[in-house]
């Protein structure tokens, strides 16, 4: 029988440490608080319990270190140290000046305290990836600008000689490229300012605060695309880089490959181009047909927009697709979400919240089917960067929540667009308004307006007849000076189309979606009153609520 490998320890006196040379429990080692996996030690006896690291163990109970050369430094456990006696005192290490669980060497004569990983002797040189020199430790407490974070602070830094560049120890810890949530491509690190004008006025695109170019940033030089070296690290996303095809580029997803439809049908337009007249889209049991004729207060079953032509139709049945929607990817990328999103039309009763604009929706929706988050098509289509006809600037996606307010409607909400230049902002309820849409039985069309129609200083919206604040948005009818509160004109539901047609196990007869009805009639499941959201069949006076099917 092999002899078993035994070692005492201060941490735990009552029983010797027992050594595995294998250990795959992944627990934390009391040296060094990280997961243990590979060569360690353990008190069998306890459960196994106690674990170190075999360097862990090992360490010596005491060293002079040339940071603190008048005294000995002896190994102490601060975590051990606060069980027995309840001391709440924090342990400061002298060099990453902070209070972490892991041994610590000390001198209690002056209450100098060394992280063990900071107290191991630095090599005297180091070569990062991302500067061009080896950088040399500065064994001495000086004051400095750290030229990568760009922090001032009080320490020990590493100091490149010929170019004068000074850097925090733990800052050669970012790594030379990330990829994070909010950007297709890799950024890489970047700190010399050679690559930007001194007077670039530069914007992170997580944070939407201003990048100082002097110091290190992540960057993209395909896309202009700054942010801080924090923002970036908060919002990078958790990825295998080795899997992506070169370095520059993620590999990113193909919107050609899995089609959403069959083409049943060609037919070509003027100059000879070939379109697809009738197609077999995935989202319909029917096949559709291309058309070019005007509708009417119908609504495409994909964006829930009003239809205009050029836009599929079934014959058979109340379902429009505008051109333009049959042809959306199946699958792609958003910047408000780190996995791929895959088109799914809703089925019959069932709707969902965007997680954009916040509005429930029953029309195609892009979803990840791990964090069920959803999107909208309308929001889906909205990238990181909008130029909008309402603001003069352009407006970058906050990936971070902000206290800003939404400029055209004072909600307060995120996600959220913010200006670069000004204090702007804008949500994406306000963002995927409809620039020009129709009211009811109104004879002309109303367009988006985003400053008052006149200097009268009193204004009203002409539906609801309540005062409307002229600094936000609104709807206007020029040729009959018409005013009118975005809502009041889009609805209650504008992200619901009404009228369609669709059976169900409950009822002989197809049932029709209505959006309210005024005579209350009783719900046949629940008996409460139908006011909103309702299923009938008019034939036979039958009424149900959606959330009752």
């Amino acid at each position: 029988m092999e002899q078993q490998q035994l070692l005492l320890h201060f941490i735990h006196p009552e029983h010797p440490l027992v050594f595995n040379p294998d250990d795959r429990s992944g627990r934390s080692c009391w040296g060094c608080d990280e997961r243990v996996y590979g060569p360690s030690y353990s008190c069998k006896e306890c459960g196994g319990i106690w674990v170190h690291h075999k360097s862990c163990a090992e360490l010596p109970l005491g060293l002079h270190h040339p940071l603190h050369p008048i005294h000995p430094l002896i190994l102490f456990s601060p975590l051990l140290w606060a069980h027995k006696s309840e001391d709440k005192q924090l342990y400061k290490c002298e060099l990453c000046k902070e209070d972490r669980e892991e041994y610590t060497y000390r001198c209690s004569c002056c209450d100098f305290n060394l992280h063990i990983t900071c107290a191991s002797l630095a090599p005297t040189t180091m070569e990062p990836e991302f500067h061009h020199h080896p950088l040399t430790p500065v064994w001495k407490w000086i004051s400095f600008t750290c030229d990568l974070c760009g922090v001032e602070d009080k320490g020990m830094p590493y100091l490149c000689n010929p170019c004068g560049f000074w850097i925090h120890r733990r800052c050669p810890l970012f790594p030379r490229k990330v990829k994070v949530v909010h950007h297709k491509h890799l950024l890489h690190l970047t700190h010399s300012s050679l690559e930007f004008h001194q007077s670039d006025s530069r914007f992170c695109q997580i944070c939407n605060q201003e990048v100082d170019t002097c110091y290190g940033l992540y960057y993209c030089s395909k896309c202009d695309f700054a942010a801080h070296l924090n923002c970036a690290m908060g919002n990078k996303e958790n990825t295998n880089l080795q899997e992506f095809k070169d370095e520059d580029e993620v590999l990113e997803l193909s919107e050609l490959v899995d089609s959403t439809y069959n083409v049943k049908k060609y037919n070509k337009r003027e100059g000879g181009i070939q379109i697809a007249a009738e197609i077999k889209h995935f989202s319909h049991e029917h096949d559709l047909m291309l058309t070019e004729q005007l509708l009417n207060n119908q609504k495409c079953d994909g964006c829930v927009r009003a239809i205009l032509p050029p836009f599929y139709s079934c014959v058979k049945c109340n379902f429009f697709l505008h051109e333009s929607c049959a042809n959306l990817p199946k699958r792609k990328r958003h910047p408000l979400h780190q996995h791929p999103l895959s088109l799914f039309p809703m089925k019959p009763s069932k709707d969902f919240r965007c997680y954009a604009c916040h509005r429930r929706c029953n029309g195609f929706t892009y979803w990840c089917e791990t964090c069920r988050f959803r999107l909208d098509v309308q929001c889906s289509m909205i990238s990181e960067i909008l130029i909008h006809p309402g603001h003069d600037h352009r407006l970058i996606l906050s990936s971070v929540e902000c206290s800003q307010s939404c400029s055209c409607c004072d909600s307060r909400t995120y996600p959220i667009f913010c200006c670069t230049t000004c204090a702007f902002a804008l949500d994406f309820r306000c963002a995927t308004l409809p620039h020009c849409t129709r009211y009811k039985q109104h004879e002309h069309p109303f367009a988006l307006s985003y400053r008052a129609e006149d200097n009268s200083g009193k204004y009203y919206c002409d539906i609801c007849e309540e005062e409307r604040d002229s600094k936000y948005w609104f709807y206007y009818c020029e040729d009959c000076s018409f005013p009118a509160h975005p809502n009041c004109i889009i609805g209650k539901y504008p992200n619901y189309k009404f009228g369609g047609t669709y059976k169900f196990d409950c009822h002989s007869h197809p049932l029709t979606f209505i959006e309210e009805t005024k005579d209350r009639p009783r719900c046949t499941e629940c008996n409460d009153s139908c006011e909103k959201l309702i299923y009938q069949c008019a034939q036979c006076n039958f009424y149900i609520h959606k959330s009752c099917l």
